[in-house]
């Protein structure tokens, strides 16, 4: 079985699908390779087809169809206790009858470790989360990140080289959540672990990943590094669905080499860098990012298309101004500038131009 692994892959889908009635795919063809020590996010939607992906790794779920294997090994018929994976849930999934320190000895009496050596790991484990002092506590005594972080060290705790999270910050407050993102990441880069991290939520697949899995209608989207995601999006989908992105609707009237001319609907021109586009005539949905358009003309090229734009809504946001325009008969068209020491803060009525670098603007599919 080993011998079909894929140079590199010590998680791998292949040909995976996933149906629950024996009709609708809730996963549709499934291709994935993932290197030790990799975290990646499978980030989407509700209903996209991440968290079912999720649970057939973990074994709670099976594939109807296609091979899941572990560092080269097909786990498909191996029960989850003895595929040696971690799960870390949003409900945390504690026993609360038990201390800490019996949750955490928990996993570790199952696989028939003896008394001393338990003590030890649990021990490391909870210095590693910074819960040294919380053994003896039970969960209940415990605020929702000290559990986040008990949930974690039992996952950790048997040295298990995948761990799996399902939302698991879900039911934290922002600062919190914010906090033990960077945490999470700074544990996994330390230990070497492989994790593979379900959330719908985009800041936090973009703050931690090595790459993202953007699922929508049970099929990978786009499997990149945070930045590629965000910066060149493969189609109208990822663009809309990872950060903030203003759209402008189209028809393509002319390519040239990689750039393309796009007549917007009102008549106006632009130039933007062809993405799944390739012919005059077709229509086109152009994406930008709110940070990227310029209204100061000094940082645009001589010969850039500007737009005509009116000022409707300014947002002061602390670090960032925000400003709602009206752009092409478009009435969210949002631009984002830092909060400088010298930066003009737009007042509504105001008339203005805009334009942007012809690379920052992509025509994607309608």
């Amino acid at each position: 079985m080993a011998d079909t692994q894929s140079p590199g892959a010590f998680v791998e889908f292949e040909r995976v699908q996933k149906s629950y009635d024996g009709e609708n795919l809730v996963v549709k063809d499934l291709n994935l390779i993932m290197p030790k020590g990799e975290f990646l996010t499978m980030l989407g939607p509700s209903g996209s087809g991440k968290t079912t992906c999720l649970m057939m790794l973990a074994g709670f779920e099976t594939a109807t169809h296609g091979d899941i294997r572990l560092d080269g090994v097909s786990i498909n018929n191996i029960p989850p206790h003895k595929r040696g994976i971690g799960m870390v849930f949003q409900n945390y999934a504690l026993f609360p009858h038990m201390t800490v320190a019996e949750n955490l000895s928990f996993p570790l009496e199952v696989r028939k470790i003896g008394k001393s050596e338990r003590e030890q790991k649990v021990k490391r484990v909870l210095d590693m989360v910074q819960m040294g002092e919380f053994g003896g506590r039970r969960p209940a005594q415990l605020s929702g990140g000290q559990q986040q972080r008990i949930a974690l060290a039992r996952a950790l705790v048997f040295e298990a080289e995948l761990v799996l999270m399902d939302e698991p910050l879900g039911a934290l407050d922002k600062q919190l959540r914010e906090h033990m993102q960077f945490e999470i990441k700074r544990i996994a880069d330390n230990l070497g672990i492989t994790v593979v991290y379900v959330t719908h939520d985009q800041t936090e697949a973009l703050t931690m990943s090595d790459r993202v899995a953007v699922f929508d209608d049970g099929r990978i989207q786009q499997l990149a590094p945070p930045d590629k995601l965000y910066e060149a999006p493969e189609n109208s989908f990822v663009a809309q669905f990872i950060g903030e992105n203003n759209t402008l609707e189209g028809v393509v009237k002319e390519i040239k080499g990689d750039t393309a001319l796009v007549r917007l609907d009102d008549g106006e021109l632009i130039d933007c860098k062809p993405v799944n586009v390739t012919q005059p005539g077709e229509r086109t949905r152009v994406s930008i990012r709110p940070e990227r358009v310029e209204y100061n003309k000094s940082r645009l090229h001589a010969d850039a298309h500007t737009l005509k734009a009116e000022v409707l809504e300014f947002i002061y946001m602390g670090d960032i101004f925000r400003t709602r325009l009206r752009v092409a008969g478009n009435e969210d068209f949002i631009i984002k500038t830092r909060n400088a020491p010298d930066q003009v803060r737009l007042q509504p009525g105001t008339q203005i131009e805009i334009g942007w670098l012809p690379e920052d603007c992509r025509a994607l599919d309608a």
